[in-house]
């Protein structure tokens, strides 16, 4: 169907499928390595006990048919496998419907981790994720000229995403209405990254200037994708330079790889030829009448179900990251709404006495990403996540999202729990686990220039409250 075609973007799928592949083996690598300890029998949040509690209308899942962990790691491990195999390109060297089916069995894999993850997998990256894998089944493959309406809903994604995190901010915290927000979030951000001390100090000028190209990006810019070419492009370029600017900056799981590669669907072929040594392949069939049908259907459905994501836009009330059904696939995106100006980290430590007294010595467990020993500089992980680092941020903001796993987590670390013992950086007991555990707030912020010169730390830190008493084994419960 030469209609349905569209001309010259055989290189800009490739690289979206390519980059798309990339972040499934992040993610899937992720709840392979992760999962025991969080949603495993013996985690802290299990997903066989979640699943005996939930019906399968409400959350998807080849899970709900079996669970075990050596069933989850398999299915796991699967997709890592045929994640890399996608990015080795030989998924798109396959019949059309063969690879439709290979990406399709990408997002059903990871449909059922996230439908089962719960508190460490409620987060929007997630669900983008879902939205942008569903999409990339009906995208074509090497043999077939990617379908137009196909690019158009890449295009209609990206925008959401972006108006939506702009329409979030512009209402929410007063700091993004006066520009003044980049004072504080380099330094407040859930884990910062390696440049992000360099970030923070940067002129407060160059600071407003952030915010006002933030505004305009995610405010002006998304309009953009839907004119002709050059212009289209030029918006989505813009788009990928201001991600990669935030990619720089701090540690956001793949929320800005995604976004990049939605931005790399909308470059057209000529300007790959234009930066790249690349070339186009001769004899890139027509789109099949067979495939059509199913690219307009996910057309007409993506349309209907784009009502309420867009109600929510433009509500008074908009909800950051939702999505409206248990399959992810239409929904409304946002981060970052309010911006909180002072840094705060709970600090978990441990002691071999068995009696607590005021001389006991108390050794601090380190963790990946997150701020703890002061002379650590903070690390690069993304696109690759996080979960527990991730999750510790948002405990010492509010202790009500420590309620449902944070005991468990002590609990572990007083029985040397080794499955959770590897997902922190340092363990202070690796003979034998410590006869108490306690955890304190501090607040943290990252030091001077001047401090940096004398001590050579990257944050300072001073006591604020008890988080969690010594607890021992027995009191764990």
């Amino acid at each position: 169907m030469d209609w349905l075609d569209a001309d010259g973007y055989w290189l800009s799928r490739l690289f979206f499928k390519e980059g798309l592949a990339a972040i499934y083996l992040a993610a899937f690598l992720v709840a392979a390595n992760q999962f025991k300890p969080l949603i495993g029998d013996h985690g802290m949040l299990p997903a066989r006990r979640f699943v005996d509690a939930t019906r399968w209308q409400r959350s998807p899942s080849i899970f709900h048919v079996h669970y075990s962990d050596r069933f989850f790691a398999a299915v796991a491990w699967s997709g890592a496998g045929l994640s890399g195999l996608a990015l080795l390109g030989l998924i798109d060297r396959l019949p059309l419907p063969v690879s439709m089916l290979g990406w399709l069995l990408l997002w059903g894999m990871y449909l059922s981790i996230v439908n089962v993850g719960q508190l460490w997998y409620s987060f929007g990256w997630e669900s983008l994720l879902l939205e942008v894998g569903l999409l990339a089944v009906f995208v074509g493959n090497w043999d077939t000229a990617p379908p137009v309406l196909t690019l158009l809903l890449l295009r209609w994604l990206l925008f959401r995403l972006e108006f939506g995190a702009g329409l979030i901010k512009i209402r929410g915290d007063r700091c993004w209405r006066d520009l003044t927000c980049l004072y504080y979030h380099h330094e407040t951000q859930p884990m910062p990254g390696p440049l992000s001390w360099y970030f923070h100090h940067l002129p407060r000028r160059l600071h407003k200037v952030e915010v006002a190209g933030n505004h305009f990006t995610q405010l002006i810019v998304p309009f953009f994708l839907f004119a002709p070419q050059p212009v289209a492009g030029g918006a989505a370029a813009i788009m990928v330079v201001t991600q990669l600017w935030l990619v720089a900056s701090g540690n956001f799981s793949w929320l800005n790889w995604l976004a990049i590669v939605l931005g790399l669907s909308v470059l057209p072929d000529g300007f790959w030829q234009f930066v790249l040594p690349v070339t186009v392949p001769g004899g890139v069939g027509v789109v099949p009448v067979w495939f059509a049908v199913p690219v307009l259907a996910v057309t007409v459905a993506v349309v209907a179900l784009s009502y309420r994501p867009v109600r929510n836009m433009f509500s008074s009330h908009q909800m950051m990251n939702a999505s409206f059904d248990p399959w992810h696939l239409v929904n409304t995106y946002g981060a970052f709404g309010h911006v909180t100006k002072t840094r705060h980290e709970i600090v978990i430590e441990g002691t071999a006495d068995e009696d607590v007294t005021a001389d006991s010595e108390w050794r601090a467990y380190e963790f990946k990403g997150k701020p703890g020993d002061l002379g650590r500089r903070p690390r690069q992980f993304a696109p690759y996540h996080l979960r527990l680092d991730w999750l510790m941020w948002f405990a010492a903001i509010s202790p009500g999202y420590a309620t449902p796993w944070f005991g468990g987590l002590v609990g572990r670390l007083l029985a040397g729990d080794s499955s959770v013992l590897k997902l922190l950086h340092h363990n202070p007991f690796p003979d034998a686990p410590p006869a108490f555990v306690r955890a304190r707030m501090f607040r943290y912020r990252f030091t001077t220039r001047e401090e940096r010169r004398i001590t050579g730390d990257w944050w300072s830190r001073s006591f604020e409250a008890e988080f969690l008493p010594p607890v021992a084994l027995r009191h764990a419960g």
